[in-house]
């Protein structure tokens, strides 16, 4: 009977699919347990303020680093592009809007998402595996106050700064590339950036940031949280935050954007 049921296709698929109810289940109390904590006390500003340093400072280099290229090579691929066209003038204009509105968060978010996320889900799936979790309880301390809602708090006030900060060396990247090899006027290219881009080009880029930080912090605590079965569960856990914050930021990505801008 039981192997039968092993074999049959409509149980593997009802077995799959009440699998991922169940997890989309799991997942949502844990978030709306988390958000109901960050807005009830106590509260712990100096944890946030560790978190805020641990995902933004520390992730400064390698989104500064992606944002930069990323635009550099995004002014080389549009010249390519627009000059058989006769349009190069409309580089300056394309760099900018791919920077601030999809290039910078999405980057920015891939890119905290392999570091921060993976980093998340090590460190609470270890407290769990190793009973920390449980001491913590065992001590008073509300584990959601004490390691979910830091991390909430700082992936939402830390993203809109990575991402910033990407929008902006991005669209130097491509100014250095543009001026200092493809032969632009300096002047003008900075001209064509200010007034093309309009408030509503980062805010959008902004708001991604903070649903991004958001997710990815979420992704990491729940993984990290739910983990079990020592070292392999925790590696387990650590690939599984990794990939879903990465394929979530490219789902809201979609999302928020056609929220903006369709029409």
């Amino acid at each position: 009977m039981r192997l039968a049921l092993r074999l049959n296709p409509l149980a593997l698929i009802g077995r799959a699919f009440f699998g991922i109810l169940s997890t989309i289940g799991r997942l949502a109390l844990f978030m709306a347990e988390s958000v109901t904590h960050c807005v009830r006390p106590p509260f712990f500003p100096m944890l946030v303020a560790r978190q805020v340093i641990e995902i933004g400072y520390y992730s400064l280099p390698v989104v500064g680093l992606t944002g930069i290229f990323a635009g550099m090579v995004l002014a080389l691929q549009s010249y390519t592009g627009f000059s058989r066209f006769a349009a190069e003038s409309a580089i300056p204009n394309v760099v900018a809007i791919s920077m601030t509105r999809e290039l910078g968060p999405v980057f920015a978010g891939l890119m905290v998402a392999g570091r921060v996320g993976a980093a998340m889900a090590a460190e609470i799936g270890t407290m769990r595996v190793t009973e920390q979790i449980d001491a913590l309880r065992t001590l008073s301390t509300n584990p959601f106050k004490y390691l979910v809602v830091p991390r909430l708090l700082a992936g939402l006030i830390s993203l809109p700064i990575l991402v910033l900060v990407a929008d902006i060396v991005g669209i130097m990247g491509g100014y250095l590339v543009a001026v200092y090899k493809l032969d632009f006027n300096a002047d003008a290219y900075i001209n064509n950036t200010i007034d093309f881009l309009e408030p509503l080009d980062v805010g959008s880029g902004l708001v991604k940031a903070a649903v991004f930080g958001l997710l990815i912090a979420l992704m990491g605590c729940y993984h990290g949280f739910h983990s079990k079965g020592g070292a392999r569960g925790v590696g387990t856990a650590t690939t599984n935050a990794v990939v879903s914050g990465a394929i979530l930021v490219l789902i809201f990505n979609y999302i928020i954007t056609e929220a903006f801008f369709s029409r």
